[in-house]
């Protein structure tokens, strides 16, 4: 075992060389060291068959890896290169211009016709690119000059011009489970490439880190090491370095200046959260609902759980007191699973706002459970029979549809007409509409329709 303080060298310090960042030491050098990522790695899959270089058109066709950060992107590239001894180029977009996409072509091409060997093109960040930038891309993917292999947090159908999608395997990543990022953690405290066991890493220490790391690979290593900093700088002087130093939860704390947040996403704190988070915003009140909101956030809360609850509370609880809320809500549930975090907490901010400060009604929910409530009572009987369906054969000598009256036929666009079954005709009063918001003015014509309709 190494002396704990040679992991964190500096040239200042103790005159050693500086190590590589941990994430960086901690790349997986085989497919098998990858964690998640199971779905487009499967054996026979196209990304697997780039990887081990296998034979046929598979085995050469340029990729698109889509996911959030920390999910691998670069990590694969490194193994679509280096798996089948390949040349390997890395450009970022941010830098990068298309003098530069030039040289890297005309230098595969030798590499290529002098040695026999492919070039791997790993461009970073590709969304960065202008559309001129990409075009200069395609002659080299086209001829296969170069295997491109683009990364993006953005989604490709508008960040990447079509052209090139159609030349290339579009992969989608996701980001790592709790139990992935457990192992990211456990194998960095264990392997020499990394804390090689110089450290204990503790189990709320390893929880907090987990949490605070949204699913990102690289956040949780970044994070371990600066805790593993704190730790060493707070061992006791003339300590025994057979001894591992214990990471603990303050020192994960202090290194990411974030507190840990009480809650378990499994036990009680995930539900007593979410349901305190749901009743603020039923009971309008801003704060509370940012706060909690805030709560599940911070303690790692899945943002496309959150969204969905949201979506939920913006029919249940606000319904036609402000239809729009429930547009709002969707539109963040779909742009939650597009941006990720920590930009998410934005876009679910403006929803939660938006539900809470809107004015309540609950009138379409409490209808459909009571229609449901009927139905499970066993009432509603037959469809009346100018209502049935009339477009097969035999319909007409069963006289299904006779009567019935086309409601744009009418001057004022309602057909009076019974629509509801013998049994419940004049007598379901499910919807019920409030005073409240933008379902006040739906009063007046809902009356007129039930007169209009039956006289009810």
């Amino acid at each position: 075992m190494p002396a704990s303080n040679d992991l964190f060298a500096s040239a200042e310090g103790t005159g050693a060389a500086t190590l590589p960042p941990l994430a960086v030491r901690m790349r997986p050098a085989s497919i098998d060291e990858v964690r998640g990522q199971q779905a487009v790695l499967r054996p026979g899959s196209p990304l697997r068959r780039l990887i081990e270089g296998s034979g046929g058109t598979a085995g050469s066709l340029s990729a698109i890896l889509w996911g959030p950060p920390g999910t691998g992107k670069t990590t694969l590239a490194h193994l679509v290169a280096t798996a089948a001894n390949r040349e390997f180029v890395e450009l970022s977009a941010v830098t990068a211009g298309v003098k530069d996409v030039r040289a890297v072509m005309e230098a595969a091409a030798r590499n290529r016709d002098l040695y026999d060997r492919q070039t791997v093109l790993f461009l970073d960040e590709i969304h960065r690119f202008t559309k001129a930038q990409q075009d200069a891309l395609l002659p080299g993917v086209e001829t296969r000059q170069v295997i491109l292999v683009a990364a993006t947090t953005e989604n490709p159908s508008f960040a990447v011009i079509a052209p090139l999608l159609s030349r290339s395997m579009l992969i989608t990543l996701t980001s790592l489970d709790d139990e992935q990022v457990t192992d990211v953690l456990d194998a960095a405290v264990r392997d020499e490439r990394g804390l090689d066991a110089a450290y204990a890493l503790s189990d709320e220490a390893r929880e907090h880190l987990v949490r605070i790391s949204g699913g990102d690979a690289r956040r949780a290593l970044t994070s371990l090491e600066a805790a593993a900093g704190v730790a060493l700088d707070d061992a006791p002087a003339g300590r025994d370095d057979s001894i591992p130093i214990e990471i603990t939860l303050a020192h994960a704390e202090q290194a990411v200046a974030q507190a840990s947040v009480r809650y378990d996403r499994t036990g009680d704190q995930h539900y007593d959260v979410a349901s305190a988070f749901i009743k603020s915003m039923r009971g309008s009140d801003v704060d509370a609902a940012l706060h909690y909101l805030a709560r599940q956030l911070e303690a790692g809360e899945d943002p496309r759980f959150i969204a969905r609850r949201i979506v939920i509370s913006a029919s249940e609880d606000v319904g036609m007191g402000d239809p729009t809320a429930l547009q709002t809500a969707v539109a963040a549930m779909h742009a939650v699973a597009q941006v990720g975090m920590p930009e998410a907490r934005i876009i679910l901010a403006q929803a939660v706002v938006h539900n809470t400060l809107a004015p309540k009604s609950n009138a379409a929910y409490a209808g459909i459970n009571a229609a449901i409530a009927d139905i499970r009572g066993g009432r509603g009987g037959a469809v009346p029979a100018h209502l049935r369906g009339s477009g097969y054969a035999g319909a007409s000598r069963l006289e299904h549809g006779k009567g019935y009256v086309y409601a744009h036929d009418e001057a004022d666009g309602v057909a009076r007409q019974q629509y509801l079954p013998d049994d419940l005709h004049g007598t379901a009063d499910y919807y019920q509409p409030t005073d409240r918001g933008f379902e006040a003015r739906l009063q007046e014509r809902w009356t007129w329709l039930r007169e209009r309709l039956g006289g009810r």
